[in-house]
């Protein structure tokens, strides 16, 4: 019996011995292998922080496609000069003759004036064509003014965010991200690209339509705009003191095509009384002279 006691206690001390060699066995390995990583993140470090200057990475979210590491999402062919054709030819009023338009509004005070009509398409949203003719207005006032998105955040209280993604100065081509609420209505989300070009003439022309980037993943709180084409040409009016921004524009927010007809119909004219303030206030102060980030008016084509 004494024996076998001793035999347990002898075997139970050198079970014991043996979990206390592997346990350190354990700790050693985990020590090691955090002191292995720590030196290798430190390295890491070291190494990246000792690159050369002309690397150039992407600051404050912002890509330029000629040096950023973003260089790879090329942007330059999202939009082409064959979509400035067709917005001109859509200006122009060049359409099927199977169209029929319906007018929507058409209004005016001594400042400006607005008249707008829509379309029905086969297979996509309402198709709108509109023309707002402000007074005593330069075109370069009134195309600075309307692409200066930082300006906008400020008199249109649909945009609560807006960010610049990337600029691809060889094409002039923008990339950027705007968020904007109306009420009731889950938030919607636009990422854009666009493009300005500058006729013989002095009159300037653009073009947006919907993209995708890497720097705006798709988030679950707003919903995207999944279709969105939408062009511009401003141009003097011959013989007066005045400009003129002729607008086609045609989106898929998700809205049922009578309820975004309604809703048009019903705000669009309080909306362009903002717009005509918030125009006058800008060319009367010194936003003008206070943006000057590349963007796709810093790299604005001449058309041929």
């Amino acid at each position: 019996m004494w024996g076998e006691e001793l035999w347990t206690e002898d075997n139970k001390m050198e079970r014991g011995s043996l979990l206390w060699t592997w346990t350190l066995a354990v700790l050693l390995l985990i020590f090691t292998l955090n002191f292995l990583r720590f030196r290798f993140r430190f390295v890491h470090l070291c190494f990246r922080n000792q690159k050369p200057a002309h690397s150039n990475p992407v600051t404050n979210g912002v890509a330029d496609s000629i040096s950023s590491p973003l260089s790879q999402h090329r942007i330059s062919g999202i939009i082409s000069d064959l979509d400035l054709k067709n917005l001109i030819d859509d200006l122009d009023e060049k359409f099927h003759e199977d169209i029929i338009w319906e007018n929507v509004i058409d209004k005016s005070n001594n400042r400006f004036s607005y008249k707008a009509k829509c379309c029905k398409q086969k297979d996509g949203p309402l198709k709108y064509l509109s023309v707002t003719t402000f007074e005593n207005c330069s075109i370069e006032v009134l195309m600075k003014y309307y692409m200066d998105n930082d300006y906008r955040k400020l008199w249109d209280k649909t945009v609560v965010e807006h960010e610049q993604l990337q600029v691809d100065q060889a094409s002039g081509t923008e990339i950027g991200r705007t968020v904007k609420k109306f009420p009731f209505l889950t938030p919607r989300e636009y990422v854009l690209a666009w493009r300005v070009w500058q006729g013989k003439d002095g009159s300037f022309y653009c073009f947006s339509k919907e993209s995708e980037h890497p720097l705006a993943p798709r988030q679950r709180r707003y919903i995207r705009v999944k279709l969105f084409r939408s062009g511009w040409r401003i141009r003097k009016v011959p013989s007066r003191n005045a400009c003129e921004i002729k607008m086609v524009h045609q989106e898929d927010a998700g809205l049922n095509v009578e309820m975004a007809k309604l809703a048009f119909a019903k705000g669009i004219w309080s909306y362009v009384c903002k717009m005509s303030d918030a125009l006058h206030e800008y060319s009367t102060t010194n936003h003008l002279q206070l943006n000057s980030a590349v963007s796709a008016i810093t790299s604005i084509r001449k058309m041929g």
